[in-house]
């Protein structure tokens, strides 16, 4: 439990709103917090620079709706990804004021906004058939604190598409890469730019496209150096890395 948790259990307790008996409960439970089908981290946070994430399916909407209220009730941030409208309509009740990101998937709370920063990472997709994946990556990204310049619909098969956004580019501090299909957008950004490039397979594409699985290899056997590939459609997974190697630039 990091400091400012710490102050607002003990606001809370001087308010009346909770008892001394639960604030000590609260204290002494160690970043834990059981609830029977899930037992949330509540110190994540503090120990990685990364909150407790929600990754809703397999979660019936009462489950997602109360983890979702467990963490607004501790003042955490709340980002729940891969959720549908009905599972939102759920969080809603419990947390009044949470946003839903109808084309990244994505639930998102925070009682406070980060300020502006002149650094960004910029998140770069293939196609528009790309853009769920990609939104989850830029969604996630902002969640995080981290500024985010989309570039959207710049693939192999359009190249000059890319290059008329090269500036933007290449000024950012990081760049997420999501393509489907064979995958090359992410060789080419990487062969033309000096940042750290995130690849992510998408699993857009014709059959021999398997699932994303040829964008996977075609990105991990990329011979442009400074290219790091995640899991087929982790627009999230590349976020959470993108924003960790931004913060250490600032």
């Amino acid at each position: 439990m990091d400091r400012s948790e710490i102050i607002r259990l003990l606001e809370q307790y001087g308010r009346g709103e909770l008892k001394l008996d639960e604030t000590a409960e609260m204290l002494s439970r160690g970043g834990l917090e059981e609830m029977g089908f899930a037992t949330l981290d509540t110190d994540r946070h503090s120990r990685t620079g990364i909150p407790e994430v929600i990754y809703s399916e397999g979660k019936t909407p009462q489950q997602l709706a109360d983890i979702a209220g467990r963490l607004f009730t501790r003042g955490i941030p709340i980002l729940a990804t891969r959720a549908t409208r009905e599972k939102y309509e759920a969080v809603l009740e419990q947390v009044p004021g949470a946003i839903y990101h109808e084309m990244a998937r994505a639930i998102v709370y925070r009682a406070e906004e980060h300020p502006p920063s002149e650094k960004y990472i910029a998140v770069v997709s293939a196609g528009t058939s790309d853009m769920p994946v990609s939104e989850e990556a830029a969604i996630t990204a902002e969640f995080l604190g981290s500024r985010v310049e989309r570039i959207y619909d710049v693939g192999v098969a359009g190249i000059h598409r890319l290059f008329h956004r090269m500036d933007l580019i290449k000024s950012a501090s990081v760049i997420i890469v999501v393509a489907g299909m064979e995958g090359a957008l992410a060789s080419v950004v990487g062969g033309l730019v000096d940042k750290p490039v995130i690849g992510v397979p998408c699993s857009t594409g014709y059959g021999a496209n398997f699932g994303g699985v040829s964008a996977l290899l075609a990105m991990l056997n990329s011979c442009a150096a400074g290219v790091s590939v995640v899991n087929i459609d982790n627009g999230f997974g590349a976020a959470c890395q993108a924003h960790l190697i931004a913060k250490e630039s600032e």
